[in-house]
């Protein structure tokens, strides 16, 4: 059985700068909208931008493999070439990064290629990947 697409609605503060962000920087098309919501294709998945004034950002941090993670995040795990062009697509886009693209839990169970950013909203995004995506739930 495939893997369904997940639905996740978000908080945004400025619907206009979501947009620039998740269509224009990330690549991610566009579905409907209103004058409170967008709807994007995040790799087929998906998310909605929901309007909602002073509601994103962190609660928390958790300390991983020698990093400070926020919490909450959403992301993807992308193919190792996939998450190589995002990195760069983001640097190139002068994106400033909670957690600059590195290899974290090196020869070890898990090992996987992470990046941690922001939308204009301050909602936290991971994106990885793995070398062995068999590892994706390695203990």
């Amino acid at each position: 059985m495939a893997t369904p697409p997940f639905h996740l609605a978000f908080p945004v503060d400025d619907l206009a700068a979501a947009r620039a962000f998740y269509a224009g920087v990330l690549g991610c098309a566009e579905g409907r909208s209103s004058e409170e919501w967008i709807d994007f294709d995040f790799h087929g998945h998906q998310i909605v931008a929901h309007l909602a004034s002073g509601a994103a950002g962190d609660a928390a941090s958790n300390p991983v493999d020698g990093h400070g993670v926020p919490v909450p995040h959403f992301g993807l795990v992308l193919d190792m070439p996939a998450w190589e062009a995002l990195a760069q697509r983001l640097k190139d886009a002068g994106t400033q990064f909670v957690i600059e693209p590195t290899v974290r839990f090196k020869g070890k169970a898990g090992e996987q290629a992470t990046m941690f950013f922001r939308d204009p909203s301050g909602n936290a995004i991971e994106m990885k990947a793995f070398a062995d995506p068999a590892q994706l739930f390695a203990k």
